[in-house]
């Protein structure tokens, strides 16, 4: 299976946590670390963040496909309660562990505790993604816009489909999707101006993609094919394979 990782929006995501776990070593809100020396602290802060970044990303990914043209505070809210959720059990768990336990009748108070710091933290990570323009989820939710825009050119069982491809078919195209495939009368240069901004590239004369429905990539006596989820290959043109390499459609 083909897999992309993004390593320089990791490592600046990562830069960012170092910097909010610095500050809040140096500050110790709450008196969190109590005595302990400044390097502890701050990889005390760097583990809550790294630990409750991962529930918040997951659950604005949910948030994401579930509610695509859902509001960004809506989004972000999601994200720092559960991070709020995950950071708060950690703490708890390390109480029990270590230390006396931690009594459940103040758990509430800690989750509150917890959630401040969350909001700050989630808020600092949306606006250094609108700085350094890495706001995926955002672009995400124009994509899927778009795409559901274009798919209500389709009967109405596919208005809430996913976009796969699109083969051009003499005058007609075939829409590739997660419940099927459908033919519409169109031209290929019409959809893909209609579906410009969508996360996805023509990779051939007669298909476009959308980078949701690749799933893998072979090659053929030379020749370049995508994979799509329900099986369907896709030729990938000479001319075209810049583009999709640089698209992350290629390896």
């Amino acid at each position: 299976m083909r897999i992309v990782v993004n390593w320089k929006k990791y490592a600046k995501a990562l830069a960012v946590n170092a910097a909010i776990a610095a500050f809040l070593a140096f500050i110790n809100p709450y008196g969190a670390t109590g005595t302990l020396s400044y390097p502890l602290a701050l990889a005390y802060w760097l583990a809550m963040i790294i630990i409750g970044g991962l529930g918040a990303d997951l659950s604005m990914l949910l948030y994401q496909k579930l509610l695509p043209n859902g509001p960004v505070l809506g989004r972000l809210a999601i994200g720092a309660a559960v991070a709020s959720v995950c950071v708060t059990a950690l703490i708890i768990t390390i109480e029990v562990l270590y230390n006396d336990g931690f009594p459940a009748k103040h758990w509430p108070i800690l989750y509150g505790l917890v959630m401040v710091i969350s909001l700050a933290v989630t808020g600092i990570g949306y606006i250094s993604d609108l700085a350094f323009g890495d706001d995926e989820t955002s672009q995400a939710a124009d994509s899927a816009s778009i795409e559901a825009k274009f798919l209500q050119r389709l009967p109405r069982k596919f208005h809430a489909a996913e976009l796969y491809a699109i083969a051009s078919e003499d005058h007609y195209l075939r829409i590739y999707t997660n419940i099927g495939d459908e033919l519409i009368l169109l031209r290929l240069a019409d959809a893909v101006r209609e579906l410009d901004g969508a996360n996805g590239l023509q990779v051939h004369r007669s298909w476009w993609v959308a980078g949701a429905g690749i799933i893998d990539e072979k090659r053929d006596n030379g020749r370049r094919i995508l994979i799509l989820k329900s099986g369907a290959e896709v030729p990938v043109s000479r001319s075209f394979q810049s583009a999709a390499k640089a698209a992350g459609l290629l390896v």
